[in-house]
């Protein structure tokens, strides 16, 4: 992904919520799913360098996902700007690549296909908006600009500038897709 320091990714998730920087009260007060990510982007940046430390961060961050259902493991790579909508739980393969602005709602899978054509996980493009309940499965591609809705199931690789709806997903081609629905983009 982008090469950007620990504090700068850790800013740029931020500044998707609030107007940086952050009043005493907000640092004080941050919700629980800005707190879990706020340690993944720590894990995550120290687990893949190896060590100690790294090791010692994972260990807290399992145990935050045990308490906020969010499984977001280290492994995962994930661009700047990255934002989760609620607490409640948020399932994510390891090896899944995350572009840049992605909103992950309560209730989504992303996942890995062990057999068959789309064997894999999937790499998710820029500026996507993922809707609560949404399924994402197997060795896919996610365009940019795309907005899965709801309880969509999609198991196929999806073009830039759409939308996605149901079970099977439907594509339907919109320019500006998730216009209104992803604020304050970083870069």
């Amino acid at each position: 992904m982008d090469d950007m320091s620990l504090k700068e990714l850790i800013r740029s998730d931020l500044s998707r919520i609030y107007d940086l920087p952050l009043s005493f009260k907000q640092r004080f007060f941050l919700p629980p799913e800005v707190k879990y990510l706020k340690l993944w982007r720590r894990a995550s940046y120290h687990y893949k360098k190896g060590g100690l430390y790294g090791k010692l961060l994972y260990l807290k961050l399992e145990g935050m996902m045990h308490r906020t259902h969010i499984q977001l493991p280290p492994e995962v790579e994930a661009g700047p700007g990255l934002y989760i909508g609620h607490l409640g739980r948020v399932i994510v393969h390891p090896d899944t690549k995350l572009g840049r602005n992605i909103n992950l709602a309560t209730g989504i899978t992303i996942g890995r296909a062990n057999r068959g054509k789309r064997a894999g996980v999937p790499v998710i493009g820029d500026n996507v908006w993922i809707g609560t309940n949404a399924v994402i499965v197997g060795g896919i591609h996610i365009g940019n600009d795309v907005l899965i809705a709801p309880n969509a199931y999609v198991n196929f690789d999806v073009p830039d500038h759409s939308v996605v709806i149901g079970n099977p997903g439907v594509i339907k081609p919109s320019e500006n897709a998730t216009e209104g629905y992803i604020n304050r983009k970083v870069g």
